[in-house]
C-alpha cells in the first residue's frame, strides 16, 4: 500500500476507470484496525481519477481462523489446512465491501459462525465406502463459510435500500474422493438459495435472521462455473435460475479473445467464452466464476466484465494470466434505483 506495488496500482487504476459506486474486494487481507483497507482507500482517492469510498464493511470471517480440529481429515489436527477457511492468518484473503453511500451497520448481518449442518438438505462428504468422512465432533463444529456470508443494506440518496449479499466460497478442488471442498462450495452457494427462499438462520450476533429485503445484488467470486469445471452444479444452477434473481450474463470482448489464445481445456468448455471472468492456466481453462447478480425487482441499464481486448484503447489495463491486477476480472452491473 506504499504506492509502489505494481499489482496494487493496477487494481487502483481499474477501479478508478470503472468507478463503481459499490465494490466488493475479494482476497483482500484484513487486519484488526483496518490499516490496509484505509491505506487502499486513500490510494483510490489520489490523482485526477480519484474516487472516494467513505463507507465500508469488512468484519473478519473464517479465513485463517484455527479450528483446533482435523477439518481436512488427514489425521493431523490444527494444521494450516485445518483453519475454518483457507488463510495464512486470521483475515488473510478476506473480503471488503466499499460504498460511496451509507451502510446500515445496525441491520448488516454476517453468517461466518453458521455451521454446515445448519443448512436444509445438507450433503456431507463420505469416504469411498460411503461412510461419514469426518468424525462427529468435526461435523458438528464445521463452519459453512470459508470466508463469510454477508447481508449488508446500502442506503441510496433517495432513501431506497439495496442489500448487498456477498460471499467467496471455497474452490471446489484440492480434495479427494470424498469431495469435501466440492460439497462445501456447493453448500456455500446453496445458502443463498435457502436464504432467498425465506429460511431463517442465526447470524453472528445470535439473532435469528431471515431475508426481508426487496432489492438486492449478490456479489462474489463463487468459484463455480454453471457449465464447466469441477464444481457441483446444483447450487449455482438453483441460484442463477432463482425467481428473485436476475442474471445479466455479463460478458466481454477480452474474454472471447482470451478463450482462443491457448488450447487446452478452453477448447472443451461448453459455456459461452464471452462470459468468462477469470483467466486460469491452459489445463484448467477460463471460466465464469465471478458474479454481480441483481434482484429481479431492479432495472438493469447496463452490465459487463471489464476485460477489454488487447487491441482496444483500454487493453493495456489487463495483463494476460496472473500478471497485472488479477487473473480475475471486475464484473459490473448498472442499476436504476429510483
Amino acid at each position: 500500500m506504499s504506492g509502489k506495488d505494481a499489482q496494487v496500482l493496477a487494481v487502483v487504476a481499474i477501479i478508478q476507470h470503472v468507478r463503481p459506486d459499490i465494490l466488493l474486494l475479494n482476497e483482500f487481507d484484513s487486519d484488526f484496525t483496518n490499516l490496509a483497507l484505509d491505506a487502499f482507500r486513500s490510494e483510490l482517492g489520489k490523482g485526477e481519477s480519484a474516487i472516494n469510498y467513505e463507507y465500508f464493511y469488512t468484519p473478519m470471517g473464517n479465513e485463517g481462523v484455527s479450528s483446533r480440529l482435523d477439518l481436512d481429515g488427514d489425521g493431523s489436527p490444527d494444521e494450516w489446512a485445518d483453519a475454518f477457511g483457507f488463510g495464512r492468518f486470521p483475515g488473510s484473503e478476506g473480503m471488503a465491501l466499499l460504498s460511496r453511500f451509507p451502510i446500515d451497520m445496525q441491520a448488516a448481518r454476517s453468517f461466518s459462525l453458521l455451521k454446515w449442518t445448519d443448512l436444509p438438505d445438507v450433503m456431507l462428504p463420505v469416504n469411498a465406502e460411503g461412510l461419514a468422512y469426518l468424525p462427529e465432533n468435526v461435523i458438528t463444529a464445521f463452519r459453512l463459510s470459508s470466508k463469510s456470508h454477508w447481508d449488508v443494506p446500502v442506503v441510496f440518496p433517495n432513501g431506497r435500500r439495496v442489500n448487498m449479499l456477498a460471499a467467496h466460497p471455497t474452490p471446489p478442488v484440492f480434495d479427494g474422493v470424498e469431495n469435501l471442498n466440492g460439497l462445501r462450495n456447493d453448500a456455500e452457494i446453496g445458502f443463498w438459495v435457502s436464504y432467498l427462499d425465506g429460511v431463517s438462520f442465526t447470524d453472528d450476533s445470535g439473532r435469528q435472521a431471515e431475508f426481508n429485503a426487496t432489492d438486492f445484488v449478490l456479489l462474489g467470486d463463487m468459484n463455480n462455473d454453471p457449465n464447466d469445471g469441477e464444481g457441483q452444479k446444483r447450487g449455482i444452477h438453483a441460484l442463477l435460475s432463482h425467481p428473485l434473481v436476475r442474471d445479466p450474463q455479463q460478458g466481454s470482448e477480452g474474454a472471447e479473445a482470451a478463450s482462443h489464445r491457448y488450447g487446452g481445456a478452453n477448447s472443451a468448455h461448453v459455456g459461452n467464452p464471452a462470459q468468462d471472468t477469470v483467466e486460469w492456466d491452459a489445463d484448467i481453462g477460463n471460466m465464469r466464476v465471478d458474479y454481480a447478480l441483481p434482484s429481479a425487482s431492479l432495472t438493469v441499464t447496463d452490465s459487463g466484465v471489464f476485460w477489454p481486448a488487447s487491441d482496444t484503447p483500454d487493453g493495456h489495463m489487463i495483463a494476460e494470466g496472473r500478471e497485472g491486477a488479477s487473473n480475475h476480472r471486475m464484473v459490473w452491473v448498472d442499476l436504476l434505483v429510483d
